[in-house]
């Protein structure tokens, strides 16, 4: 398979009081570049970063590393005209695309191989999988290249969520107990219970800088 992979990390945080959650580090290591690396240590052959709020901050934590950077001129748009743009910019010759956040912080290697490994065993005639995890669905998902082409295709309203709902009979849900696929970052507070959980992340030191 020729994977790719699109990185999402364009948004405000307005709920992490406007700091780019996804420069929070764990062991040392920005989140976006260790997610970064896990996709490529997974076998993704052509990954693209979108940034946008932020931007200047976000870009030198993946320096270095084979990817593509983007700037999406209008984050405020929503995630929706991230992930577009993102799909426009991976290999046309693709066979399946990874829509991937930047703020989940315990996303490991082996969690993006295994749910690389659920796309290729799909049921057959299904072209989007996305991990269920005690009843929620989970990220990344994974998007074959009949979809990145019907929602490039579609309106610029269209996202990876509404052709998953406007196409149910096509999605498939792979069962999962990794929590790993369910833990994000929205505020403070979750920054917090995964402290209680042994997790430390902590904001870069810009005294150092």
């Amino acid at each position: 398979m020729d994977w790719a992979a699109v990185l999402l990390a364009a948004g405000a945080a307005s709920r992490m009081g406007h700091r780019p959650k996804c420069l929070l580090e764990r062991d040392g290591q920005a989140l976006i570049r260790r997610t970064a690396q896990c996709l490529l240590d997974a076998g993704i052959q052509d990954l693209v970063v979108v940034l946008g709020h932020y931007a200047q901050e976000i870009a030198p934590a993946l320096a270095g590393l084979p990817v593509s950077v983007l700037i999406n001129p209008h984050p405020e748009q929503g995630i929706i005209s991230s992930q577009r743009l993102g799909l426009q910019s991976v290999s046309a010759t693709c066979d399946a695309v990874v829509m991937c956040l930047a703020d989940q912080p315990l996303i490991e290697t082996q969690d993006i191989t295994d749910l690389l490994q659920a796309f290729s065993d799909r049921p057959s005639n299904t072209h989007l999988v996305f991990p269920q995890v005690q009843g929620q669905p989970g990220n990344p998902v994974v998007l074959s290249a009949a979809v990145r082409a019907a929602i490039l295709q579609a309106n610029e309203d269209l996202g990876c969520q509404t052709w998953r709902q406007l196409n149910r009979t096509l999605v498939h849900s792979w069962a999962s107990n990794n929590l790993h696929y369910i833990t994000d970052l929205d505020s403070q507070a979750d920054i917090a219970a995964l402290k209680q959980r042994g997790i430390d992340l902590s904001w870069p030191d810009v005294s150092a800088h």
